[in-house]
């Protein structure tokens, strides 16, 4: 059985990874992220709406959502409307 990842605190999430020994800036290397971006989603400074932003959130456990690119999101809407005009 699948469960929900939990939404964490920004708290949380800083203190995951300065409990794995590493920083802020190396994990948003790691994962490809803005430092400052990351550091001003875990400040509470960015509503995570859309974009990197979004993206980071989603990454840290800040929100629920998907971290699915421009692409695939318009392949799927695409398959589904086309669902829609069949039924």
């Amino acid at each position: 059985m699948n469960t929900p990842n939990p939404i964490r605190s920004p708290q949380e999430c800083r203190s995951l990874i300065e409990d794995a020994g590493i920083s802020i800036a190396e994990w948003a290397r790691e994962n490809r992220f803005s430092c400052g971006l990351v550091y001003q989603v875990l400040e509470g400074k960015r509503r995570c709406l859309r974009g990197q932003s979004h993206r980071i959130a989603v990454a840290l456990g800040l929100k629920a959502g998907h971290l699915t690119d421009v692409q695939t999101l318009s392949q799927i809407l695409a398959g589904l409307s086309r669902k829609e005009e069949t039924m």
